[in-house]
């Protein structure tokens, strides 16, 4: 087969990906130099609207209206765009074998791609209940959301299923942003918890109680502390109830699995280093092996703020690493220096009439604030994480561009705190003076 050279290739056609080229183009790449290997059919776009709008029944967002960079308020990345700038897009293509010490890919058709310098950008994929044997997860109708194929053939079947009994299960990020997105489709639906609360690595029970009154005022019923542990189909093989591990069993005519996702970082496996499930990267998102760089979900890096090694899965960071392992790059051929990467944790969510963000670590005590009441017309309430005296985090719902920009600077100063219950007073004002 043909064998084909480039100086650089960012390999997954993700966020990362679609940011990376953005800061490639920046700094004058020269036609044919870089090409972006990606095994989705379409051009980098914003994931999150898979999730957040996709799905909506009244003027729902589609291709091309949500390539990058349009998430961080950039000029939109259409197709057309890699061809002006020379950049070279090989879809529908899948990478097999990657041989670092090489420099070479191979795709599952046999082409051969050789580079100078490689950008992972390969992200994550669900995970699968066929992936832990459970009964019946393989029946018809059940549904993962990571692509825009997966977005499409959800629509199909909203479209085609009135009235449906929908289960999703998980209750973390997509649990809680597909059942907003469903209720509005006006189904039946039932959110399937594992743990104690909603999104139990990140929220408190006191922000959790909020969003879970609020839901169920809406009409999503909330079961909690159990699993789907099997499913039951039809004649038709569509899936027809979930099982429990306690025994319930609930009506389900649509199921959309929401249990996490892991790095994909399978190609790499032997040939890098690897920490926390990622590939070990410096500052820089350099790894173990010269001239390769890794961002986005399958980075493992130095979080300065806090002197440890992590690994997040969030567009901000997709997109912020991306651009910090350009820059690098670019710099390294200059022999220039820049500054590490010095990220500030960030994440937020869009679901019904509510909005929220949050900052930082949630580490140590919280001192809630504000208004949490479900039933108010405008409720604004948030939460500051308090560690060694001092705020490591802060979290807001209904909060105005001004007020997130204060509790996201509000836990990169981590000022120190005197007394909790004249913060928890103060509120979003604390915020607002640092």
């Amino acid at each position: 087969m043909a064998e084909k050279s480039f100086q650089y290739v960012i390999l997954g056609g993700g966020v990362a990906a679609g940011y990376a080229a953005r800061e490639f183009a920046k700094h004058g790449v020269k036609s044919g130099e870089l090409a972006i290997i990606s095994k989705e059919a379409v051009a980098p776009y914003e994931r999150p609207t898979l999730s957040k709008g996709y799905l909506f029944p009244e003027s729902p967002p589609r291709l091309p209206g949500f390539h990058v960079c349009v998430g961080s308020g950039g000029e939109r990345l259409l197709p057309e765009w890699y061809k002006e700038k020379g950049i070279e897009l090989i879809l529908s293509t899948e990478i097999v074998k990657a041989d670092l010490a090489a420099k070479t890919l191979i795709s599952s058709s046999g082409k051969t791609f050789k580079y100078q310098i490689l950008v992972i950008a390969t992200g994550s994929t669900v995970v699968r209940l066929t992936d832990f044997r459970v009964p019946g997860a393989d029946a018809k109708n059940i549904f993962y959301l990571r692509e825009i194929d997966d977005a499409n053939k959800l629509v199909e079947v909203i479209k085609s299923k009135k009235n449906a009994k929908v289960v999703v299960v998980g209750g973390g990020y997509i649990g809680i942003e597909l059942s907003a997105a469903l209720r509005i489709n006006n189904f039946d639906v039932s959110m399937l918890v594992p743990e104690s609360w909603c999104m139990f690595r990140l929220f408190t029970s006191d922000i959790a109680g909020f969003y879970e009154s609020y839901y169920e005022k809406k009409g999503v019923k909330i079961i909690k502390g159990s699993v789907a542990a099997g499913f039951t189909a039809g004649s038709n093989g569509e899936v027809k109830e979930v099982k429990l591990k306690d025994g319930r069993v609930v009506e389900a005519d649509i199921v959309v699995v929401g249990v996490g996702a892991r790095p994909l970082t399978g190609l790499f496996k032997g040939q890098v280093a690897e920490e926390k499930g990622g590939i070990k990267t410096d500052g820089f998102f350099k790894t173990s092996v010269p001239d390769v760089y890794a961002i986005g979900d399958v980075a493992t890096f130095p979080l300065k703020m806090y002197n440890e090694l992590r690994r997040v899965e969030h567009v901000d960071h997709a997109r912020k690493s991306a651009e910090q392992a350009v820059k690098a790059i670019k710099a390294s051929e200059e022999g220039k220096a820049i500054e590490e990467y010095d990220y500030l944790p960030y994440f937020y969510s869009r679901e019904f009439d509510l909005s929220w963000q949050f900052y930082g670590d949630n580490v140590g005590e919280t001192v809630l604030f504000g208004d949490n009441n479900p039933a108010s017309p405008n409720p604004k309430f948030g939460t500051y994480w308090i560690k060694d005296g001092k705020i490591f985090g802060a979290f807001l719902e209904g909060g105005s561009p001004e007020e997130n920009k204060a509790i996201a600077k509000v836990a990169r100063v981590q000022p120190s705190i005197e007394s909790r219950d004249l913060l928890a007073e103060e509120g979003i004002a604390f915020a607002s003076k640092i």
